[in-house]
């Protein structure tokens, strides 16, 4: 029987289809309920002045991603279990401390997401949060881990509705490619706060975490790596095309009108010119899918985390029984964030915002940790950073440790922010 003959370059597709998944969740639940929040009140407050902040920020997560992948083709490892090996026990706490608040944090702006969404459909958050909590934590902890990827790179797909909107709509694309490349930055608390929470809302201390411990966990090898760096830089690539066009859709619908987003009624006026009245339906339904990916991705990343650091069984692939603090951890945290959604009075949207923030402050921390990971000679041998690898990231971490120097000095000198 003759073989049939499948060309190289349809090989390569199958090869890339294969790994593809860890790079493009990441990216995509950076688009979550908080990160929608986040370049929606920056587009209809500042206008199309963030997208070269998004530019800059595209650039430093592929960076910063891509030394995450590579380090769990080359070591096997997730992130914390490297740090706990090269660091000792109080950095490792230390860092797994900051990892906790950043992500309990960011957690409880993905229920207040799901909250939000449901109250535009008109159900209460008191049945929304605690129901969502249920159904996700079912889907992920009983599913096998492969399952459950592909019913995240599904959910990824909702926010594709603002590209069509940006379509539609026909912003002016002389103005919106003036300001992405030329960069505008204004020395005001609310300007300090929106760039902050939209580094943190991008380029986050779960994703980093979740990412490495995502390729370690499929058992990649250094052959695939080629394929896993296109995985992470489409992903990132992808994500932040999606964010750009969050933030053109509110400028130029809310922003001409000033109008600024302050709760998700005003958000969903985006997308009138694409679904008039059912625009509130078409927002809630992407706010809840993107909150749904999230929810699922983030407490994982955390969880995967701690148990790797302190040497806790972890993952999805073992039995309650042979990872109980892995899985008694996850349930907590969810547990933890829907209570605090359910808080009468607190308020959703700001939450998401401000969430994104404290991501951004604790990052450079452990940005430090990876670059020096990544340096390593003995853990790392001819996978380790090239030059302008280090240059990028070390730019990066000074970028975001001036900005947050920049808020703290202007709160200092009276200029209090609003949000």
């Amino acid at each position: 029987m003759k073989k049939i003959r499948i060309p190289g370059w349809l090989k390569r597709v199958g090869l890339y289809l294969a790994v593809l998944g860890p790079g493009l969740i990441t990216a995509s639940a950076d688009n979550d309920a908080p990160g929608i929040a986040t370049y929606s009140m920056a587009g209809s407050t500042y206008g199309y002045q963030f997208l070269s902040i998004i530019l800059i920020v595209t650039i430093g997560e592929v960076v910063i991603q891509e030394m995450a992948a590579r380090m769990g083709v080359v070591t096997g490892k997730g992130t914390a279990d490297l740090i706990r090996e090269r660091f000792g026990v109080k950095i490792t706490a230390f860092a797994m401390l900051a990892l906790l608040l950043a992500n309990l944090g960011t957690t409880v702006a993905q229920f207040a997401g799901i909250a939000a969404s449901a109250e535009l459909f008109g159900i209460s958050r008191y049945i929304a949060a605690p129901v969502a909590a249920i159904v996700v934590s079912l889907a992920v902890l009983r599913g096998s881990y492969k399952y459950i990827e592909k019913i995240l790179l599904i959910l990824s797909l909702s926010a594709i509705s603002y590209v069509i909107t940006v379509i539609l709509i026909r912003p002016p694309w002389e103005e919106v490619l003036r300001a992405t490349l030329v960069p505008q930055f204004e020395l005001e608390p609310n300007f300090i706060i929106a760039v902050l929470a939209t580094i943190g809302t991008t380029i986050t201390p779960w994703g980093i975490f979740y990412l490495q411990a995502s390729v370690a966990d499929k058992g990649l090898a250094v052959s695939d790596y080629k394929y896993t760096r296109l995985d992470v830089t489409f992903g990132a690539t992808w994500g932040n095309i999606i964010s750009a066009f969050i933030v053109i859709s509110t400028a130029a619908t809310l922003f001409v009108h000033g109008i600024a987003v302050e709760s998700a009624e005003q958000a969903a006026m985006v997308l009138e010119p694409l679904a008039g009245s059912w625009a509130k339906i078409l927002f809630s339904a992407g706010l809840l899918g993107a909150s749904l990916l999230a929810v699922a991705v983030l407490p994982l990343s955390t969880t995967y985390a701690v148990c790797e650091a302190f040497g806790f069984e972890r993952g999805l692939n073992r039995k309650f029984n042979e990872a109980p603090v892995f899985y008694f951890m996850y349930i907590g945290i969810i547990a933890i964030s829907v209570l605090i959604v359910l808080i009468p009075g607190i308020p959703l949207f700001p939450i998401m915002w401000l969430s994104q923030t404290l991501n951004a402050v604790l990052l450079p921390v452990l940005l430090v940790l990876v670059l020096k990971l990544t340096n390593n000679d003995q853990l790392m041998g001819d996978w380790k950073n090239k030059r302008f690898q280090n240059i990028l990231a070390v730019g990066l971490t000074v970028f975001i440790s001036l900005v947050t120097l920049a808020l703290l000095v202007t709160s200092l000198m009276g200029m209090s922010p609003i949000f």
